[in-house]
């Protein structure tokens, strides 16, 4: 025995052999005969063996159902497809454009001026990229079956089809249309009901088998928003809370028979019918592990997301090798002797496609260890990445994204100075899109819509080059730059033969304040049948300001002194220097401003106040109010980070006792002008309790001076918010009218009994008697009457006036003769409004589509109107937002008027008295037109007895 294994050896075995006895003659010839016995029955054992076996296979052949060789050829067919990369469709060369519609009329636009979208022939790459060659040309533009056919001078009306539309231009500017590479219109339709929310498919997060093109609605109202900012094509996709969201599709903005269109439907949409190239929505960061995330739940950590990333790759990897030796096998042996099919898997085929080359992968990234991550899983598995979107801290490691497999780098989708929002976007730079370029890597702008409202994502371009990037890339960023990621660089971008028929033709500068299109074309046919053109100057473009590349200091100089010197207008009221203003503006030439201990001291012919005073040489000096920023300003720093913030509560609370000053956004909102703000406590559904007015450059809040209004004005939120609460409008407002009339009864039966001053009751019995102004956040044009309905049965019980606020006021335009005549005040938040709810659905949205927004309309009304942020990273924009008043109000409102709606009559509105140290002191010095692209800050008085300078 084998002591170890308990089983016989193998020389225990061979010792029990004994060999066979000697065999005899008779048992020979005995073992003879019994040899051909066993041989012929061992002959008649095989045939009947082979027999059966023949009469097995051939039961099988007729019994088994043998593999289609029709489909069988169709897979082989497939390898081909599989194994052949797209390329970009062609654009000059078409007789039509696929997209064409039989019976649709050429159009001649004449006397243009035109941003063909490339430069000059024969300008070498680096004059290019550094500007030459680009310009702007006059002439006319042909458009017939869908295409540009000719862009030329002087086209002659006799050359063309009889039925030709001819369109005079008269100058103004023609671009191509306007190209937002990251879009969520259509699969997330305004106003957002839960019944059309089809943005995420939200049942697993890898989910690359989802579709956009199946969730997209055509009536979307925000198609025909969007297209009126020019916008002619979008890339929807999916949205980013999962790590792989699903398929992109590349649309146009012209839907339905009105539009030019065959038919309504989303397929119709497609730019590109052959659907030559697809797209994907990848998404890494915070989302995915927040929405999916948990405790047993993958991806908990960015840790999780890398191998939920690899897994999914591994298997799409494994799919696409089955399928090529599949192929390679078939081709060996012909298709019709393949045993299996093509190896397919519908959850898996658009992922391996993305393997294959076939599929522009666009992912949201916003920090370096999401980029870097990306990256990585790009080469490991060898696939290109096209954008990355959000991208803010691309412009930090551009060395990191030219490491991505293909040997291509990333583009950089990006907001202008949309930041903050998130830990992901507490660091970002305005100036990204400059420090990108001149790394040699691609800026676009897009506007994640509705995030953004995609009917100014042209803005968003206009202020990357505010911000420093070269005037000819800006606007390549949202025109030809686009259209060339999104692999339709030959036939969309551009204003040339061969191009899709899709202009927009400007009011003034598209990378202006306020630009509008006077008119939009995709196809070839014009989109607004009854445009609104807004009377502005029709200057010509604007000419590219190098210097904007110089980047400002990162750090002002803080002088109590100082002269400023080529000051060419006063946009502020210093009463006290009023005559000053006066001469000089009379005498036509530049003057001086000197200040001393941060006030304003003079005006006219200033001379320094000692030889150590610094002077600031100005080219077109402006100076005028310093903003205010009504919002969450001193409340939030990171509004998803709940650490960094006050918090919210459905407790009556003053705003004062939360304030956190010294944030990295109240410093941003100080180099930008904003020296003020007003912020009330937030409550679970919105602004509840008492605000408070500060100083936004104070370190803490009881620095002197800091706060200058304690308790500014009391707040309430009766938006559709309220109702998450469990209440109805009906109620949420019955309750306040209960509240006013208990506390205006408790007011008049006061017997001197002590009370909580700071308690709700005591600030309602200060509001019912006409101390404290009641700010009512309200969007619906129905919840503003019922808001002064309850104004007017409080004023029936009081002696005093109920003063009355309204915050938001989307359609407050619709009220706006009952709001003048009630001298009710609105503070629009945001300025420019869009129908993202079922409250806001009537906003107007401008030129060319609506006749005014809400602002000049309430105006026009007599309305006192200011400016509020809806999100904090609107302080660097509050000049910007005071343009777009003044310059699309159509005269409605002046310089001074936009200035003050971002200034002060925020103050006039809540009832807040503003100090008389602050005169004089509070201001803003600009080199350029404050309202327009292009001027610079170069100090800021923020009353605390000194002076910013940069």
């Amino acid at each position: 025995m084998d002591e170890k294994s308990g089983l016989p050896s193998y020389a225990a075995a061979a010792s029990d052999y004994r060999p066979l006895p000697t065999s005899t003659r008779r048992l020979a010839g005995s073992r003879i005969r019994r040899s051909r016995a066993i041989k012929f029955v061992s002959l008649a054992c095989l045939a009947l063996l082979v027999l059966s076996q023949w009469k097995q296979v051939w039961y099988a052949d007729r019994a088994a159902p043998r593999l289609s060789e029709a489909q069988l050829h169709a897979d082989l067919a497939t390898c081909q497809t599989l194994q052949t990369k797209p390329q970009d469709p062609i654009g000059l060369g078409r007789e039509r454009s696929a997209r064409y519609v039989d019976g649709g009329k050429p159009t001649l636009i004449k006397n243009a001026t035109i941003w063909v979208g490339e430069p000059v022939a024969g300008t070498s790459e680096a004059d290019a990229r550094a500007g030459k060659g680009w310009e702007w040309i006059s002439g006319d533009v042909y458009v017939q079956y869908g295409l540009i056919q000719r862009v030329q001078d002087a086209i002659a009306t006799s050359s063309l089809a009889a039925d030709t539309i001819v369109v005079e231009a008269h100058g103004r500017l023609l671009t191509s249309g306007i190209i937002d590479m990251h879009s969520h219109a259509g699969v997330g339709p305004l106003p957002g009901l839960d019944g059309d929310e089809d943005t995420n498919e939200m049942s697993d997060d890898i989910t690359p088998w989802a579709r956009a093109l199946d969730a997209i609605h055509p009536d979307d109202i925000q198609i025909q928003v969007i297209k009126s900012g020019g916008v002619t094509t979008s890339l929807v996709l999916p949205g980013s809370g999962n790590n792989i969201g699903g398929e992109a599709y590349v649309v146009k903005h012209a839907v339905g028979k009105p539009d030019g269109r065959a038919e309504t439907s989303a397929a119709d949409m497609l730019a590109d019918p052959d659907r030559t190239w697809r797209y994907m929505k990848m998404a890494c960061g915070e989302n995915a592990k927040r929405v999916h995330g948990g405790i047993d739940k993958a991806p908990y950590s960015r840790m999780g997301e890398s191998y939920r990333f690899r897994r999914a790759f591994e298997t799409a990897r494994s799919l696409v090798t089955r399928q090529d030796d599949w192929c390679r096998k078939a081709e060996a042996v012909g298709a019709e002797n393949m045993d299996e099919y093509l190896p397919q898997d519908l959850q898996w085929e658009a992922l391996a496609a993305v393997l294959r080359g076939h599929v522009h992968v666009n992912t949201h990234c916003y920090k370096i260890a999401d980029l870097e991550a990306m990256v990585d899983h790009s080469n490991e598995f060898q696939f290109p990445i096209r954008a990355f979107h959000h991208a803010h801290q691309t412009y930090l490691v551009p060395e990191i994204l030219k490491r991505t497999w293909g040997g291509r780098a990333p583009a950089s989708a990006l907001f202008a100075d949309n930041m903050f929002y998130k830990a992901e976007a507490y660091v970002g730079s305005e100036h990204a899109g400059k420090y990108l370029y001149d790394a040699g890597l691609t800026t676009v702008y897009v506007s994640d819509n509705p995030v953004l409202n995609a009917q100014h994502v042209l803005f968003e371009a206009a202020k990357g080059y505010h911000w420093g990037l070269p005037y000819h890339a800006a606007l390549a960023s949202v025109t030809s730059a686009p259209a060339e990621l999104l692999g339709l660089g030959r036939r969309l971008g551009k204003v040339k033969a061969g191009f899709d028929g899709d202009l927009a033709l400007w009011d003034s500068d598209p990378l202006s304040v306020g630009a509008a299109p006077v008119q939009v074309w995709i196809d070839g046919v014009a989109q607004f049948a009854k445009p609104v053109e807004l009377d502005k100057d029709r200057r010509g473009p604007i000419k590219p300001d190098a210097s904007l590349g110089d980047m400002p200091p990162e750090e002002p100089v803080k002088v109590e002194s100082v002269l400023f010197t080529g000051i060419s207008k006063v946009l502020l009221d210093i009463p006290e220097h009023a005559a000053a203003i006066a001469a000089a503006k009379a005498a036509g030439k530049p003057f001086s401003i000197a200040v001393q201990q941060g006030k304003i001291s003079c005006v006219g012919t200033c001379t320094a106040a000692a030889s150590d005073t610094p002077i600031v040489a100005l080219k077109n000096g402006h100076i005028h109010k310093a903003f205010t920023a009504y919002g969450n300003l001193g409340l939030v720093e990171i509004s998803a980070e709940d650490s960094t913030n006050n918090g919210r509560t459905d407790a009556f609370t003053r705003a004062v006792d939360g304030l956190q000053l010294g944030g990295k956004v109240l410093g941003v909102a100080g180099q930008y002008g904003v020296t003020r703000a007003v912020s009330p406590p937030l409550g679970n559904s919105g602004p509840l309790g008492v605000s408070a007015a500060f100083l936004t450059t104070a370190a803490t809040s009881i620095d002197k001076g800091a706060v200058f209004a304690n308790d500014a004005a009391v707040h309430y939120t009766l938006d559709s918010s309220a109702k998450s609460a469990g209440k109805s409008y009906a109620e949420a407002f019955g309750d306040l009218r209960r509240k006013l009339l208990e506390a205006a009864a408790a007011a008049s039966q006061e017997n001197g009994n002590a009370t909580d001053a700071y308690a709700e009751a005591a600030y309602l019995r200060r509001v019912v008697a006409g101390e404290l102004v009641l700010a009512l956040s309200i969007s619906s044009a129905d919840g503003i009457a019922s808001a002064l309905r309850v104004k007017a049965d409080v004023d029936a019980a009081t002696s005093s006036p109920l003063r009355l606020a309204i915050i938001g006021g989307a359609e407050s335009h619709l009220v706006a003769a009952d709001l003048a005549a009630a001298h009710v005040g609105v503070v629009l938040t945001p300025l420019q409004q869009l129908g993202t709810s079922w409250d806001t659905r009537r906003a107007l949205v401008g030129a060319p589509r609506d006749n005014g927004t809400v602002v000049d309309r309430l105006v026009a009304a007599g309305v006192v109107v200011a400016a509020g942020l809806d999100e904090e990273w609107r302080v660097r924009d509050l000049a910007f937002e005071a343009g777009v008043a003044w310059r699309n109000s159509n005269g409605k409102i002046s310089k001074r008027e936009a200035l003050d709606i971002v200034s002060t009559n925020v103050y006039t509105i809540l009832g807040i008295d503003e100090p008389a140290d602050h005169a004089g002191r509070h201001f803003v010095v600009t080199e350029g037109d404050p309202l327009d692209i292009g001027a610079r800050v170069k100090a800021v008085g923020a009353g605390r007895g000194q002076v910013s300078v940069f």
